[in-house]
């Protein structure tokens, strides 16, 4: 099995926290988005996974890379890195790494979470993960047969076709003959909206007579913004606390404090007169003095003193002191 991650943008709609990590980085319930999306991926996988593509940005710099690299290696695959110079739509995308696409594969764009508790059937040609939404018009969206084989792919409709999102997931039994279908995008210039789709690619390998089915998640969460970030966290945190998770790193010095489960606490964390949680995911290295948090995200070697903090996103390296806030805080931040 092999994994292409398409990442290649930095997010801006999630700025400040984007401008010195891409947004695939930034850590939710200790751990970065990406790096949960393929530990989920390896589980529904058997840990079958041969290799791990990510299509990044050519800015994203060495240490991003290594940390790709590390995330692949860590669920036994071999890590590769391609790169994605303009922002041509997600067909484009997926052919920047046109030399893994190959065998068993599947496409996951990094920018969602999802409780994977669904089992992989290799046999199927082709699985669309969905999930039904309120306003389908954000999103590609499939319609289904009473065979419930998927009849069409719709990208971004502006009238009502159909309420099942598609997630960004999609599973091909044949990565070599998903390559062929993109590339004849490519090379007759078929856009969609001024870009190349996968959805495009998807309509004609079913017009060929492929059957694609559509698989399903039980939670489908997203990291668009702050505040769905910060649910999302929420969210993953009861999850870990349902599973038994491990969710206290080592070394923590909790002084005159409460933490309140589910909460996750990273390694050399320092918690003096205060109370954390409910919903919080603290990053290594970080120091909470005389503060209130709860339903936040703070990342690694940031200081909080003397707050009250609720729904709150806070970078890496900043230091607070303050009051009362709804806080989206950048790296490297300095207030109070």
């Amino acid at each position: 099995m092999k994994i292409i991650v398409p990442m290649a943008g930095m997010g801006k709609r999630m700025r400040p926290h984007t401008l010195t990590v891409p947004k695939p980085l930034i850590p939710v319930a200790g751990k970065p988005i990406v790096q949960k999306i393929i530990e989920d991926l390896a589980k529904v996988c058997g840990n079958d996974i041969e290799e791990v593509a990510y299509i990044i940005g050519p800015s994203f710099g060495q240490e991003v890379e290594a940390k790709l690299i590390a995330v692949a290696n860590s669920v036994g695959a071999t890590g590769k890195i391609y790169y994605q110079h303009e922002p041509l739509g997600t067909a484009h995308a997926i052919m920047c790494a046109k030399e893994s696409l190959d065998g068993n594969t599947l496409v996951v764009f990094a920018d969602t979470l999802f409780k994977a508790d669904f089992t992989l059937d290799r046999s199927q040609e082709g699985i669309i993960w969905v999930q039904k939404v309120e306003d389908p018009r954000p999103f590609g969206v499939i319609k289904v047969d009473d065979s419930n084989v998927i009849t069409d792919f719709v990208e971004k409709p502006e009238n009502f076709v159909s309420d099942l999102a598609i997630i960004g997931i999609y599973y091909f039994k044949d990565g070599a003959y998903l390559r062929s279908e993109l590339q004849y995008l490519l090379d007759n210039d078929i856009r969609e909206k001024g870009e190349f789709q996968l959805t495009n690619g998807l309509e004609n390998m079913k017009s060929k007579g492929t059957k694609f089915v559509p698989g399903q998640v039980s939670e489908w969460l997203d990291c668009g913004n702050k505040n769905a970030t910060v649910y999302t966290n929420s969210r993953i945190l009861s999850f870990m606390a349902a599973d038994g998770e491990q969710m206290t790193g080592d070394n923590l010095k909790q002084i005159n404090s409460v933490i309140i489960q589910p909460s996750y606490i990273g390694n050399n964390v320092q918690i003096k007169n205060a109370v954390v949680g409910p919903n919080v995911s603290i990053g290594d290295g970080c120091k909470i003095e005389s503060t209130v948090i709860s339903d936040s995200i703070v990342q690694v070697n940031s200081e909080i003193k003397n707050a009250v903090i609720k729904n709150a996103m806070i970078g890496s390296h900043v230091s607070y002191k303050g009051h009362a806030s709804d806080l989206s805080l950048g790296d490297y931040s300095t207030e109070g």
